[in-house]
């Protein structure tokens, strides 16, 4: 029988036995498609292309031409309710939604009480995340941290998460999202990944900066990039970033981490003139990231 000393090492063993086993529980990656590759077609037709093209999730952003006029997807000042009305819509058509861009950097002048707006636009709509990011050329370091600690808060009553990604300049780096966001050490404040933009505005590896934040990603943004034969961006599996690597590092965090398809266009090539053209690229996409995801979790 057992005495007190090896039956505490023996419990030790099993709960870190435990604890590798939750670490390695299965991170769920919701495939959404993002509207913004139907920019130029209604909303309407970027929705009816999107559930055709095999996907069960959306996300939404930024504008659709409506009789040839650029119109929001949700206006910044819209009532929740028309967010809320635009989820149902979504729902019918077995679409759910799991994030939406919020147009508005973190520095702007009305950036707090516009992003509060947006929080309770999403909180109305049922929808987990709000996207936000930073201006090309850079932004005030100090504003965002500001502000995010009074917005962190707001999410969290509202049940949203607020996540930031890499849009060049000083916040180009997951790693430096990610410093932020450390910063402010709020759960409702996060980053979301786009390696595309880390390839193209700073032509940096996405691959060692992820790395540097995996703990603090919440969602990415999917694009691909090129810097040869043509310095382009790209639909995932087109360009030069190894999307299983890409995804390896938060591939068993448990938890649930959308992968938005925001540029799904073949590289070289025009982009197609009929929608029919963009969902044979939406299915495309999907179904490479789905052979990626499922490879990784084997």
């Amino acid at each position: 029988m057992p005495n007190r000393r090896e039956f505490l090492a023996a419990s030790m063993v099993l709960a870190g036995a435990a604890a590798r086993a939750a670490e390695r529980k299965p991170s769920t990656f919701p495939i959404a498609c993002m509207t913004l590759p139907y920019s130029a077609f209604p909303l309407a037709r970027a929705l009816e292309g999107i559930k055709a093209s095999g996907y069960a999730h959306v996300a939404w952003g930024v504008t659709h031409k409506e009789n040839g006029q650029a119109v929001p997807v949700l206006a910044k000042d819209a009532p929740p309710e028309t967010a809320r009305e635009l989820a149902k819509r979504c729902r019918g058509m077995d679409l759910e939604p799991v994030m939406m861009f919020s147009d508005i950097y973190p520095e702007h002048a009305d950036g707090l009480k516009l992003l509060t707006h947006r929080l309770k636009q999403a909180s109305a709509a049922g929808i987990p995340q709000v996207l936000t990011f930073g201006h090309t050329k850079g932004g005030n370091r100090a504003v965002w941290i500001e502000r995010f600690r009074k917005l962190g808060p707001i999410a969290k009553e509202l049940n949203v998460t607020l996540v930031v990604k890499q849009h060049g300049g000083e916040t180009g780096t997951g790693e430096a999202c990610a410093a932020i966001v450390r910063e402010v050490d709020h759960p409702n404040i996060a980053v979301n990944y786009d390696a595309g933009n880390v390839l193209d505005y700073l032509d940096k590896d996405p691959i060692p900066d992820i790395r540097k934040c995996a703990d603090t990603v919440r969602s990415f943004c999917i694009k691909d990039h090129r810097n040869w034969p043509k310095d382009e961006d790209c639909g995932p599996g087109f360009g030069e970033i190894d999307h299983y690597r890409l995804l390896e590092p938060v591939a068993f965090t448990g938890r649930t981490i959308p992968l938005a398809c925001e540029n799904i266009f073949a590289p070289l090539l025009p982009r197609p003139a009929k929608p029919e053209g963009i969902d044979a690229l939406a299915k495309r996409a999907r179904e490479f990231l789905e052979i990626v995801v499922a490879g990784l979790q084997r």
